[in-house]
């Protein structure tokens, strides 16, 4: 091992208070813009075609997910297996695990384009779609997994460059892929006459563009030197970047499968009450896109971090990776405390950005802010500790972490409370599958806690390889 990596590479001395602030905010803003192209989508449909077509993108969602889902499976388990090796001063390793993730993005893409074109029909009727909303759903759909190959390497591509040394890159591909969706969302829409296609339209030409920008940025590592082998697939290295990422996948699936249990429970129970069918999917689609646009901070600081919590948890600083993780949750908390007021008190101003609809509909949108989103200031104890064992290579507790929100307690809490309340019981189904993850995280993680650190006098032998580093810790 390369006992002097941790003296040229920042991540191992600079003081962990101005890393966190120097990695998570291009994090942050970059997941933002993630978030952005959903709502910007959102607001446009809900202003140019009404609810219909903002059903319509809800029911197509999922299939996003999916992609997103193994993109980020690829691109997290390559980061942190990046970082780790780094680290441990292997930049070889290190390069195999980038290369293998790039093969893997690739392939994926292309394989989901594939088999939603031919499937495109039965996936929307099984995430939702009926009736009216079917034909908006196929029109969006059809175009939209054309994206899917450049779409991967924009969600996975960030996330190596970020642990490459370079957050800031990883925030400008994602800026220009939002700005390209913007500005030509309201011209394929409003001008052009395009409706929900013009939407997708906007959404994919964005997304090529930040794929572009990526794909410059994978020639240029600073941390490490790209070979022609490093592209072949090597099966130890894929499966490690796997087992790593995996937890990541496995969030992004339980989000598909509940938003497919939930469309179709919404319809049921929707059409039994007075708000209909409709008005209920695309009211809480709307809550939900709101949602993951404050939660990517979350979401944001925890990914920003985890390159310094991977590469000084393998060069055995682990102070620094304590001060690091307590940073970021404490921030990540915050915030969410801030949105809940926000989501209580002024849901219908928010509501408004979407377009104007029947009385009707915005009493149900305000019930969806005000009850679905109660507990969301538990959201971050879930997220922040999952990708915390994500980066210190521990893929159980992240994965068991991954799953309790939405598959362990969100989707029995949808049946019970639907079945009990209709359709405001499917509404508290939100708040209860938060505070009981969040709970289950904390109580993991200060279960663990010690143990994570223990490591046969691995804090004697750092303190003597890095005596220079005890002036850098805050």
């Amino acid at each position: 091992m390369n006992t002097d990596i941790a003296q040229v590479n920042p991540l191992g001395t600079e003081k962990t208070g101005r890393l966190v602030a120097r990695y998570a905010i291009p994090s942050v803003i970059s997941l933002m813009v993630n978030s952005l192209y959903n709502m910007v989508d959102q607001v446009f449909i809900g202003q140019g075609v009404g609810y219909l077509g903002n059903a319509a993108t809800n029911v197509v969602m999922p299939m996003t997910l999916i992609i997103m889902a193994v993109a980020m499976m690829f691109g997290n388990g390559a980061s942190a297996y990046m970082s780790l090796q780094l680290g441990k001063g292997e930049p070889q390793k290190a390069a195999k695990g980038v290369g293998n993730m790039v093969t893997l993005l690739v392939g994926s893409g292309i394989l989901f384009l594939i088999l939603f074109e031919l499937l495109l029909n039965p996936v929307c009727y099984l995430f939702g779609a009926r009736g009216e909303v079917m034909g908006y759903a196929m029109d969006y759909g059809k175009i939209i997994v054309l994206g899917f190959p450049v779409f991967a390497i924009g969600v996975g591509a960030g996330n190596v460059i970020r642990a490459d040394g370079r957050p800031k890159a990883s925030m400008v591909g994602m800026l220009i892929g939002c700005i390209t969706n913007m500005i030509l969302d309201p011209i394929f829409i409003f001008v052009c006459k395009w409706g929900v296609q013009g939407a997708a339209w906007a959404t994919i030409i964005g997304q090529l563009f930040n794929a572009v920008f990526y794909i410059v940025c994978l020639s240029r590592f600073q941390t490490i030197k790209l070979r022609r082998q490093d592209f072949l697939l090597h099966l130890h290295t894929a499966l490690r970047i796997l087992s790593l990422g995996m937890s990541s996948c496995f969030t992004q699936i339980a989000g598909t499968v509940v938003i497919a249990i939930q469309n179709n429970l919404l319809v049921k129970y929707g059409a039994r009450s007075v708000y209909g069918a409709d008005i209920p999917m695309a009211a809480l689609g709307i809550t939900m896109k709101t949602s993951q646009l404050i939660t990517s901070i979350a979401m944001g600081i925890a990914t920003g971090v985890q390159p310094i919590l991977g590469y000084n948890y393998g060069s055995r600083q682990y102070d620094r990776v304590k001060q690091t993780f307590k940073i970021s949750f404490g921030i990540s908390t915050a915030i969410m405390v801030a949105a809940l007021v926000v989501f209580q008190v002024f849901p219908e101003a928010i509501i408004n950005i979407f377009g104007q609809e029947s009385a009707l509909y915005m009493e149900f949108a305000v019930k969806c802010f005000r009850i679905y989103l109660l507990a969301c200031f538990m959201i971050p104890s879930g997220m922040v500790i999952g990708i915390f064992y994500q980066a210190i290579g521990k893929p159980v507790p992240a994965m068991v972490i991954s799953l309790s929100r939405q598959i362990i307690f969100l989707i029995p809490a949808m049946f019970i409370l639907g079945a009990i309340g209709g359709i405001e019981g499917l509404l508290w189904s939100g708040p209860v599958s938060d505070m009981l993850s969040g709970i289950l995280s904390i109580l993991i993680l200060r279960a663990g806690w010690h143990t994570i650190f223990e490591e046969k006098g691995a804090d004697r032998h750092t303190q003597a390889l890095l005596p220079h580093t005890q002036g850098c810790r805050v």
